[in-house]
């Protein structure tokens, strides 16, 4: 089996193949080659089959049709400009994230092949007003470029699945925390900010209301997402190809008492509040909850907890250590 994954520089992506890796299967048939695409390349890991890695720009058709000429069997699509950059720069998060989406339906088309694609989508697509809790079949109707962008990919990729140009599933992420590595452009990135650097010793700035409440889940949680979305049989899916991953519901309030449980209450005590009318304003048209009885059916698995999740990420990036 050769698996794509276009985006894999990034952090779910590395995720993703640290994953792979260590399972050198998908649904029981063997990896035997991996290809790595990002807008910077990827770093290449060590593994028992060939790994091929490639920068350059999912809003170039060129770039991806010779992506596809060895016609992979599975192809994670997880390449995308986020939220933040997406609302800061209008043209580029629309060439990024939907016609590089299209770019891609497009190039399997002229393949003529059939293949698995994984689409990472977002609960960006819901916007306000919603119920306190969301079920698998709300409305939606983003409020964010980024939510409108993340949308028109999921009824690209469900259109030409139903046309058997394509098998593809669209699994709509929580807010992934605690992401390693430095911040990004994303609206959300405070979420893993205010827990990864106090853990380590270092201030954070909460630019939010402690009240805020929010969907979330671990990144080793969400590579097991994308792993099962790979091999699930998708005519359980029918014609509804895309679907929300479950995932906990935390205000930054519980974040916070769950950091003192955790780490001590001096580490929490580095968080300073330090409000940003632009941030709240975009993570007020969030959703805060769901009801994913459709994905938990389909055998999809979230965290159990707050606690947890910082522990996985302690396990994870930290050795195992506070910093």
């Amino acid at each position: 089996m050769h698996v794509l994954i276009l985006g894999a520089a990034g952090m779910v992506g590395r995720k993703l193949v640290e994953r792979l890796c260590s399972d050198a299967v998908i649904g029981g048939r063997e990896i035997t080659a991996m290809t790595l695409f990002d807008i910077v390349e990827p770093q290449k890991p060590v593994t028992a089959w060939p790994v091929s890695v490639r920068a350059g720009d999912i809003g170039e058709r060129s770039d991806i049709d010779k992506l596809l000429l060895h016609k992979p069997d599975v192809i994670f699509h997880l390449a995308a400009l986020a939220s933040g950059g997406s609302e800061e720069d209008f043209d580029a998060g629309y060439r990024i994230n939907l016609d590089g989406t299209r770019h891609l339906v497009e190039a399997i088309r002229a393949q003529n092949y059939c293949p698995r694609v994984v689409y990472t989508s977002s609960i960006a697509v819901f916007g306000a007003p919603f119920p306190d809790a969301i079920d698998d079949v709300f409305l939606s109707a983003p409020l964010t470029s980024y939510g409108a962008q993340k949308a028109c990919s999921e009824l690209l990729l469900a259109d030409y699945s139903r046309r058997g140009l394509l098998d593809a599933i669209a699994i709509r992420l929580p807010t992934v925390i605690i992401r390693p590595g430095r911040p990004n452009r994303a609206a959300s990135g405070f979420f893993s900010n205010i827990l990864r650097e106090p853990l380590i010793g270092r201030e954070a700035v909460l630019p939010v209301s402690r009240d805020v409440c929010h969907w979330m889940a671990s990144p080793r949680t969400t590579a097991g997402f994308l792993v099962h979305a790979a091999s699930l049989d998708l005519t359980r899916l029918g014609d509804r190809r895309a679907l929300t991953m479950p995932g906990i519901s935390v205000s930054v309030g519980e974040m916070i008492e769950s950091l003192k449980r955790i780490a001590g209450a001096d580490r929490a005590a580095l968080i300073r509040d330090e409000p940003d009318e632009t941030i709240a304003r975009i993570v007020d048209g969030w959703p805060r909850a769901f009801k994913t009885e459709r994905a938990l059916r389909l055998g999809f698995v979230a965290d159990r907890s707050m606690d947890d999740i910082i522990r996985i990420h302690i396990e994870d990036e930290l050795g195992g250590r506070l910093g």
